[in-house]
């Protein structure tokens, strides 16, 4: 399995993602129904697939 470096797109939906768990981690934002862990995890998930999947 050849690992590559994920786009700057997928890297920064990554972030955009993980900027918004630590916000509801902080109780800034409050409305979306999901714990602040799975949404950190999905920026995770996302990362990982852009890092495995050649030109993702």
């Amino acid at each position: 399995m050849n690992l590559s470096a994920p786009t700057m797109v997928v890297f920064i939906i990554a972030l955009v993602i993980a900027i918004i768990a630590l916000l509801m981690f902080l109780n800034v934002v409050a409305f979306i129904p999901v714990a602040a862990f799975w949404v950190m995890t999905l920026a995770y998930v996302v990362l990982a697939g852009g890092c495995l999947f050649r030109g993702a």
